[in-house]
Parts: structure tokens; C-alpha cells; sequence
């Protein structure tokens, strides 16, 4: 094979002749396939190329390294925070959406995330970008539950602040890390009757 038919397939494969959409797709599908088959740390370009039935220098094109690849992967499969929960009570609103969030990864090896994280830490732009695509999308739905609930007047609009709204995801991401994997759902509750909850609803200082 020659040409760009070449780059759409790998050796002894009949070229597919994919383009744009349809070929990042495939390739994402293919490494959310490799995370859930072998994890993070035995994910390989080469393993990837395969399964999308592709070639490597395709996938260089896009992503400089399996970090880079794996982030665009996770953010393809995270949930639409555009839209968050919004039953009428914000108690219910942040355990329905802090749950979805837990269990996004259930189809990963716990190994999946930890291993990423650990390359971020040797690429620091790399690690900038990936915590602009894990918090700024959750932290968005967070503000506007919390924005529904204290026109509600469920909680204090004076504890607003963008430090409180980002707060149940930071003790979320905490327990998560520090844990060594997805922490039991009871944590939620915990996080949100023991600390948030009392927060929001306090008065304000002075």
C-alpha cells in the first residue's frame, strides 16, 4: 500500500480508507478496549494501531505518547456535565452526579487512572491539560446545581465562591487517590452530609 490508504491500515490489512470523525472514533474505541483488556501500565501504541486497525504513525499524527492518547480516550467517555441532575433538591442532585462520576471508570482496571497519572507527573503541559479536561467540565456542573439550589434558598448564596463549588469533587478526587482506587458510595454521603452540606447551608462569616 502506498499513500493515504497506507496510513488507514496496517501492513497486510485492506485499507479502510477512514478520515477525521470516523477514524478518531475508532482509535479511542480501541484504546478504551486496551485500558478495560490490559490496563494502563501493558497499553502499547502498537496494541491500539491494531485493534483500530491502523498504523502507529497515525497515531503519532494525533497524540504525541499513550498519556496524551489515553486523556483524549477519558475525555471522549466522560459524562455530558452540561446538563447535570436537577430533581429539586441539591442533597440528591450532588449524590446522583457525584456517583456518576465515581463510577465512570467501572469498566478500567483500578490500575488504569494511577498509571496515568503517574506519566502526567513527568510531563508537566501534559498535566496541565489533563487537569483543565477532569475539572473544568465537572466543577461547571457542580456550580450550576449549587446555583439552582441557592436560588432555591436551600443553601446560602454568600458561600458561592469558585473554592466551594469545586469542593466536592477535590475530597471525591481525594478519597480516589488516596484510597488506591473508586471509594465505597458511602463516602458520598459522608463528604456531602459531614463537610459540604454544612458549609453551604452556614451563615456567612461576620
Amino acid at each position: 500500500m502506498t499513500g493515504r490508504a497506507a496510513e488507514d491500515g496496517p501492513a497486510g490489512a485492506k485499507a479502510s480508507r477512514r478520515r477525521g470523525d470516523e477514524l478518531e472514533r475508532a482509535i479511542l474505541d480501541a484504546v478504551w478496549a486496551e485500558l478495560a483488556e490490559h490496563g494502563y501500565d501493558r497499553l502499547t501504541m502498537d496494541g491500539v494501531a491494531a485493534r483500530a486497525r491502523t498504523s502507529k504513525p497515525v497515531l503519532y499524527r494525533r497524540w504525541s505518547n499513550r498519556a496524551a492518547l489515553v486523556i483524549a480516550a477519558l475525555d471522549r467517555n466522560a459524562p455530558d456535565y452540561r446538563e447535570p441532575p436537577d430533581t429539586g433538591e441539591l442533597r440528591a442532585d450532588l449524590a446522583l452526579f457525584l456517583r456518576s462520576l465515581l463510577h465512570r471508570f467501572d469498566d478500567l482496571p483500578p490500575d488504569a487512572v494511577h498509571g496515568l497519572l503517574i506519566d502526567l507527573m513527568r510531563d508537566p503541559e501534559l498535566l496541565e491539560h489533563f487537569r483543565g479536561l477532569a475539572l473544568r467540565g465537572p466543577v461547571d456542573g457542580l456550580t450550576t446545581m449549587l446555583r439552582r439550589a441557592a436560588d432555591r434558598g436551600e443553601i446560602n448564596p454568600a458561600r458561592l465562591t469558585p473554592r466551594t463549588c469545586s469542593l466536592p469533587l477535590d475530597l471525591l478526587r481525594e478519597s480516589f487517590l488516596l484510597g488506591g482506587g473508586v471509594p465505597p458510595d458511602h463516602v458520598v454521603d459522608e463528604i456531602l452530609d459531614d463537610i459540604v452540606l454544612p458549609l453551604l447551608r452556614a451563615p456567612s462569616a461576620g
